[in-house]
């Protein structure tokens, strides 16, 4: 599942790409027909993310909400800003990116730079015209002969400018709401760091937590609790902290608590910057190259069941948690 830093990224997308601009909306596959309907023609002004919820705003008071769950992605045609990462999965945005992404600077303290030189934060990339992976079946790259591309797959919505489209499929929820209804949802989220990170945020996750009797390796996957983390970050935010997955909330020391707070600030905006879900700390430059590139490279535990812990040696345990697979050290994490 798509976790906070990708629906972020996304967000920043359609800043660049759509808000301001007016907007076609369409469900090719007729399944969001409605919906479409009540946004088409509109100006989008706002593109927001709270965890893993993205909402766009159009002119009227109108919400797209949308949920990517498991199997959702955008793709994105015709001017594209393009960054290293978003080019490594081919113009797809959502599906969370193992592939990797290949640097052609290996600096450790350098996040992904576009063609102009600038930091993905602050600009995705320079435009390209392409039609990047409509389907799986499509080779990277392919021109754009026509534009709009046809619709290929099912697709939920599609939202089109003059210069671009945003094909939609698969999200778990995608829905037209009214400002009550959209502050209805976010106010049913736990902190995001992203958004806010002062003492408030901290406060309200640490006192949120240090209440529950619900294990931390729970609490730290409800989004009523904190938003946007899931079971990467999950995995990898509970080993750097040396915190047994098993332990009741209510246990947990308090400093440990924090500490997961401020770790997932700091993962989750280099995860923004980056596209990848980089866990790991001082990297030498080829270290830290080969990490963007391979997953096997980037995680302390996470998909490493069965093999050494890389601190003390341990096999990597693997088990269910909450119906999700838990990836820890029982050493370091004892």
């Amino acid at each position: 599942m798509p976790e906070g830093h990708s629906v972020h990224r996304i967000t920043r997308q359609f800043e660049r790409n759509f808000v301001g601009q007016l907007v076609h909306a369409s469900s090719p596959q007729g399944r969001f027909a409605a919906g479409a309907a009540e946004i088409d023609g509109r100006r989008m002004i706002d593109a927001r993310a709270v965890g893993k919820q993205m909402f766009l705003g159009f002119e009227g008071d109108v919400w797209l909400r949308v949920h990517l769950g498991m199997y959702g992605a955008w793709d994105f045609a015709g001017d594209i800003l393009m960054d290293a990462t978003i080019a490594s999965a081919n113009g797809r945005m959502g599906q969370t990116n193992q592939a990797g992404t290949f640097l052609e600077r290996p600096n450790p303290d350098a996040v992904v730079f576009d063609t102009a030189g600038e930091n993905s934060l602050q600009s995705i990339g320079a435009p390209r015209k392409t039609r990047l992976r409509m389907s799986e079946s499509e080779k990277e790259g392919n021109g754009l002969d026509t534009f709009p591309p046809e619709p290929i797959g099912q697709v939920r919505v599609r939202l089109l400018t003059d210069t671009i489209c945003a094909d939609l499929r698969g999200p778990t929820a995608c829905e037209v709401l009214d400002p009550a209804q959209v502050e209805a949802v976010v106010g049913k989220l736990g902190p995001d760091p992203l958004l806010d990170d002062g003492p408030e945020a901290e406060e309200r996750f640490t006192t949120t937590v240090l209440k529950k009797s619900t294990p931390i390796g729970l609490l730290l996957m409800d989004q009523n609790v904190v938003a946007g983390i899931g079971n990467v970050y999950r995995a990898e935010l509970l080993f750097r902290a040396k915190q047994n997955p098993h332990t009741p909330g209510k246990l947990v020391p308090e400093e440990h608590v924090r500490h997961l707070w401020r770790d997932w600030a700091k993962l989750l905006r280099i995860g923004v910057e980056t596209g990848q879900m980089m866990t790991m700390d001082d990297l030498d430059p080829e270290a830290y190259r080969a990490a963007m590139a391979n997953r096997a490279d980037r995680h302390w535990v996470y998909k490493r069941e069965g093999l050494p812990c890389r601190v003390c040696g341990t096999n990597i345990v693997l088990e269910e948690m909450g119906a999700r697979k838990l990836y820890w050290c029982p050493y370091c994490q004892a």
